[in-house]
């Protein structure tokens, strides 16, 4: 599908109505594909068994597998083999998934406000809504260059900042 300026739309079908909120929900709205694109996206999992093993909800295997295959398949994330081992498959997010990120810290921000959330990963949210839609703009020039070009990750990004105000409240709490 192709929008009028240009952009490529996501692979979904017509949907139940052709509301923004409702297709959205759709494509975003299960139980787990905004929390595989935020292990993807703030955690910096990118292979199957990374987000298997860091997975603090617990997904199961066959959900995780589901999600992943899902969510390639409708354009939010894209598919890279490994050279050096070929059942190895690198997940990178695609540009309609980075642009989540202001919905991710959205989301978040309201989580951490009115939902009994732990302190440690309530953290991320409090500095995402903290730092605006300006830290949210550089946040996803980082993951464009991490996802899109290949780049390597800094290690004086937005998401070290993210990692590193985690650690310190993780590790207050012993």
């Amino acid at each position: 599908m192709s929008r009028s300026d240009g952009e490529i739309a996501l692979q979904v079908d017509e949907g139940r109505s052709g509301c923004p909120i409702n297709m959205a929900v759709e494509v975003l709205g299960d139980r787990w594909t905004l929390v595989v694109l935020r292990d993807i996206t703030f955690g910096g999992h990118r292979r199957f068994r990374e987000l298997m093993r860091h997975s603090v909800e617990g997904i199961a295997s066959n959900v995780l597998a589901d999600r992943l295959k899902r969510l390639s398949a409708i354009g939010l994330l894209s598919r890279h083999g490994d050279p050096r081992h070929r059942q190895m498959v690198d997940y990178r997010l695609t540009e309609p998934a980075i642009q989540l990120v202001p919905v991710m810290a959205q989301l978040g921000a309201w989580g951490s406000r009115w939902l009994p959330t732990s302190a440690e990963l309530a953290i991320r949210a409090e500095v995402l809504a903290e730092g605006g839609p300006e830290l949210w703009s550089r946040f996803m020039d980082e993951l464009r260059d991490v996802h899109l070009d290949g780049q390597a990750p800094l290690n004086d990004g937005v998401l070290a900042d993210l990692t590193a105000a985690y650690e310190r409240v993780a590790s207050s709490r012993g």
